[in-house]
């Protein structure tokens, strides 16, 4: 791959995705020349759209840069694509974007997030801290972060956080000085077959961190023992045995407050806007870096208190007396038990509704009895129809499947356009919005018609 310090051109092939999108900016900031395509447009192509980089919805090789120094694309893209096999027939300098961010970031001081629960948020967290306090951080992260709207910055200081991704085993194209690992719970298993083989992934990432490097895992995690790193330090919501935990924890509405501690070190009366117990445990390992860097007490709890968190990541989209809307990107069995057990717990005497989209054919077929248990938690459920992604139709497998395996009453599967008929007619007094696909596009419109009905 040409350097890419000397690179004045660059084309993104999927320049819509979260990941890809950081990249897009990084590129942007530094001057270069950046286009791509995407088959659908979103609120954060517009947004990149106004940030000077061109976009367009067509696979059409007439629109592409054929000019481009460097071509860069995610594995979503389908084999037949038209653009894709352009480049690949005339010799592009074609590369994966994990390549890339590992090239970008070869040469700094890397703190590096993984996990497949909890890593953007976590990595968001620490971005955050490093950045409200001073320290200073270039940021690669998978989500919008609330507080800049944006999941890129750059700095001058040579300090990089990184959401570390494991679909497509990307992450090992990095190299952390500090790694977290938030939880190896199986998934993506279209691409590695076993969870054995998803868990072997990140034991070798774990491998890849710098001599003296130091790594961050949740305690209690399978295979622990097989980790690599100089140094090993273990993070908990409250088991003392791990090497740091929270303490002390009180609830007000939609707010914790909670201490801190760790062997010879506590941070007291820490305060955190942001819904779901396990929101709390993925801000102890982000203060845990913050304090292995020595970033000041005050600093770290000033920030924290700071955190407006990450969008559809426990987003508020509406909080008041009369009624409660969440929207979670929760696409796995255990993010959504931990996403209606924290809202449960923080809204306990409400009754909860859940709008659930299943993302991948092949994932609900891996997860139903899981989807279907974690759902039972909710006093109603509805389900949108499984939004395919990169995927073709399994024989069997549809939303029907994880509706006739709940044990609840209230249940039924409704296509988005009925879902906005259905919440017209009906009470809410806590509602919950999840899923990795396109149900973000019902968010506006519900918000729309729940401050509607009290006038707002």
């Amino acid at each position: 791959m040409t350097e890419i310090k000397d690179i004045k051109r660059v084309y993104f092939l999927g320049i819509g995705g979260i990941g890809m999108s950081a990249l897009a900016r990084y590129f942007n900031t530094n001057g270069v020349a950046v286009s791509g395509y995407d088959k659908t447009e979103t609120v954060l192509t517009k947004k990149l759209a106004t940030e000077g980089i061109a976009i367009h919805f067509e696979d059409n090789i007439e629109f592409i840069d054929k000019a481009a120094e460097l071509v860069i694309y995610t594995p979503a893209i389908p084999k037949d694509h038209k653009e894709l096999n352009y480049f690949l027939e005339n010799n592009y300098n074609l590369v994966k974007r994990s390549e890339v961010l590992g090239a970008i970031t070869n040469s700094t001081y890397n703190i590096c997030v993984a996990g497949t629960h909890g890593k953007t948020t976590t990595s968001t967290m620490v971005a955050h801290i490093l950045r409200h306090s001073g320290y200073g951080c270039n940021a690669f992260l998978g989500g919008i972060a609330v507080n800049y709207n944006s999941n890129f910055w750059a700095s001058k200081k040579n300090v990089s956080v990184v959401e570390a991704d494991e679909y497509d085993r990307s992450f090992l194209k990095l190299s952390p000085d500090v790694a977290i690992i938030s939880s190896m719970d199986p998934d993506h298993l279209d691409i590695y077959g076993t969870a054995e083989n998803m868990e072997q992934a990140f034991i070798d990432f774990s491998a890849r961190i710098k001599a003296g490097g130091l790594l961050l895992s949740k305690y209690g995690l399978k295979r622990t023992d097989d980790l690599k790193a100089s140094e090993h330090l273990t993070f908990h919501l409250h088991n003392e045995n791990a090497s740091v935990y929270a303490a002390n924890i009180k609830m007000t509405r939609g707010s914790y407050q909670f201490d801190v501690l760790m062997q010879y070190w506590e941070l007291k009366d820490v305060v955190l806007n942001m819904g779901g117990l396990h929101n709390i445990e993925n801000m102890i390992a982000a203060i845990s870096v913050a304090h292995y860097l020595e970033i000041e007490n005050d600093k770290i709890r000033e920030a924290v208190a700071a955190f407006k968190g990450v969008k559809r990541r426990f987003e508020y989209i509406i909080k008041n007396d009369e009624q409660v809307m969440v929207d979670d990107y929760a696409h796995h069995p255990e993010e959504l038990r931990a996403l209606l057990s924290g809202a449960k717990d923080l809204f306990p005497e409400v009754k909860c509704t859940v709008i659930f989209q299943p993302h991948l054919y092949s994932r609900t077929n891996d997860f139903a009895d899981g989807f279907a248990e974690t759902l039972d938690l909710a006093d109603e459920v509805i389900l949108l129809p499984i939004y395919p992604a990169r995927e073709l139709p399994m024989e069997g497998v549809n939303s029907e499947m994880v509706l006739n395996k709940m044990k609840i009453n209230n249940k039924q599967v409704l296509s988005k356009e009925a879902v906005l008929e259905w919440v017209k007619d009906n009470k809410i007094e806590l509602l919950i919005t999840a899923g990795a696909g396109d149900i973000d596009t019902l968010v506006e419109p519900i918000k729309k018609i729940l401050n509607n009905k009290f006038g707002n």
